[in-house]
């Protein structure tokens, strides 16, 4: 019939965030710390470039916040990012008290590093460019050991419990089919993005968007699931994912040139290589487009395979050195800015529902992530939901029946989505729904998903999560009549104050609703 697994919390998710808000809420009770495959096989451990923060004599929080409101381009809360940005001087000591060894120069100072859209340097990293698998390692060896946590790995959470419009816990299948049925005084999906939704992508296999679709299906709110962020600079080597050519590089001094060897990115913005990841993005996207290839020069560099080992390591498996030849890149889809809507402390539209890091809509991000914010943000979460969660108090009841454990959504299922039905949406998304959209392509794609939707055969679980991920992705797409952050439309160029506002799914709403930006966040 299956498990039932009593804990005080459930986490759903093994990156940056759940790692860390699994270590905070053991302080306060029991975990089940829940993952779809090993706890290490996540996006941050593909993490390259750092964690942002303000630690610089020349540098301070408000700037640090001035850069993040200017990339989210009128669609972050002021108040959530300057509580994150003054919070991330504590999250670099806090990893460092726990084992991260950061990278610093002989007299033991920190050093750091800038990227794109950064006015200072500001970005720690450990181990070079591996400083997201530093982080994970370091993380994971610490929840191993405590006692007051429980690791579900290779375990996929098909659907989440509603009871008296309370989140009361989530059904679990592991990979032999068998059910767990997890009661908790909360919930927290800290289930990532949806990368792999397209054709080209920096994210891990599991990246498909469950943790959107589980949260849509309980009824919670999601808001600007059109904002998805295409990395600049993978590597393009035909492998998935791709694997990133950290923004860090630009920002040691690496150049962008295309096949005739011309250095293009000045006759798009005055920042070059330093500009936000939507304009870079979209300006490879141009020159290839024009029929040219683009590479990052990186000759300059002196002691690349020191610095950025994770990337040189890269390069060599295709047959690149990069101190004599160039480095073919490519965009590709690397986060979700968009999410779960949730207030600067996890907290969803659905009581004891919560959500943090990638899969979160703080209300931090905006209409375009600054460049290793995201780290900060799934760290800076951790510690402030970990705070929520110790003042709830217990549920009122959880009448669980075996019904609802065996409700149609709950049988047994494949873990992952069927490879046919992914590489479809992978191809409409990509094409239809990428770097540049229209309506007449996102209209298309919205056509297909929601025909493969509707089709009797379609699997419950992964299948059907990946296809309303998707949707929850060209339907605001189709709405917002404009181009602004990583959102661009060919046929609506400008950015238009009309839309100095949020799209919101979910709940109530059958269609797109909107919020006034002034109110990001469930605050």
């Amino acid at each position: 019939m299956g498990n039932d697994v009593a804990a005080d919390y459930v986490v759903i998710g093994s990156g940056i965030a759940g790692l860390t808000l699994g270590l905070l809420a053991s302080r306060h009770g029991r975990v089940a710390l829940v993952t779809k495959g090993n706890v290490r096989d996540c996006n941050s451990s593909l993490a390259q470039g750092g964690i942002a923060a303000a630690l610089s004599a020349d540098d301070s929080a408000s700037l640090h916040g001035e850069d993040t409101l200017r990339t989210g381009q009128g669609l972050c809360h002021a108040g959530t990012v300057d509580t994150y940005v003054r919070l991330a001087p504590d999250a670099v000591r806090f990893l460092q008290e726990v084992g991260v060894a950061w990278d610093c120069d002989r007299d033991g100072n920190l050093l750091l590093g800038r990227e794109g859209a950064h006015s200072r340097k500001r970005i720690v990293h450990a181990g070079g460019d591996a400083t997201g698998r530093a982080i994970v390692k370091t993380l994971a060896g610490q929840l191993y050991a405590n006692p007051n946590i429980s690791l579900w790995e290779n375990t996929a959470v098909v659907k989440l419990a509603v009871e008296d419009g309370e989140c009361t816990g989530a059904v679990g299948q592991d990979s032999s089919g068998q059910l767990i049925r997890f009661r908790a005084k909360a919930v927290v999906l800290a289930t990532g993005g949806l990368g792999q939704l397209y054709k080209y992508t920096t994210n891990t296999g599991g990246s498909t968007g469950d943790g959107y679709a589980l949260a849509y299906r309980a009824g919670a709110l999601l808001r600007d699931m059109e904002f998805v962020q295409f990395h600049p600079t993978a590597l393009k080597c035909g492998t998935t994912p791709l694997p990133l050519v950290s923004e860090a590089v630009r920002g040691e001094g690496a150049i962008l040139v295309n096949s005739r060897k011309e250095a293009f990115m000045r006759r798009y913005h005055e920042w070059g290589e330093l500009a936000s990841r939507d304009i870079v993005s979209r300006a490879i996207y141009a020159e290839m487009q024009a029929g040219r290839d683009v590479y990052l020069d990186a000759r300059p560099i002196s002691g690349f395979a020191k610095r950025f080992p994770t990337v040189w390591a890269s390069c060599q498996r295709i047959g690149i050195d990069p101190a004599v030849d160039l480095i073919p890149v490519v965009p590709a889809a690397h986060y979700t800015m968009g999410g779960i809507q949730t207030d600067d402390r996890g907290q969803a539209s659905v009581p004891r529902l919560f959500a943090i890091g990638e899969a979160a809509s703080s209300g931090f991000h905006g209409a375009n992530r600054l460049a290793s914010n995201s780290l900060l943000e799934g760290l800076v979460m951790a510690f402030r939901t970990a705070e929520a969660l110790a003042e709830l108090p217990p549920p009122g009841r959880c009448s669980w029946t075996d019904a609802a454990l065996l409700a149609d959504d709950a049988r047994a299922q494949p873990l992952h989505a069927s490879p046919e039905l992914l590489r479809q949406v992978q191809d409409v998304m990509w094409t239809h729904a990428g770097i540049v959209r229209d309506e007449r392509q996102l209209q298309h794609a919205r056509a297909l998903l929601q025909s493969w939707l509707g089709q009797s055969a379609l699997r419950p679980g992964a299948d059907q999560n990946l296809l309303t991920a998707a949707l929850l992705v060209v339907q605001p797409a189709i709405w917002r009549k404009e181009s602004r952050g990583a959102h661009y439309r060919l046929d609506y160029p400008g950015t238009d104050p009309e839309y100095d506002t949020h799209s919101i799914q979910g709940g109530s709403y059958e269609s797109i609703a909107r919020t006034p930006a002034a109110s990001a966040g469930a605050h």
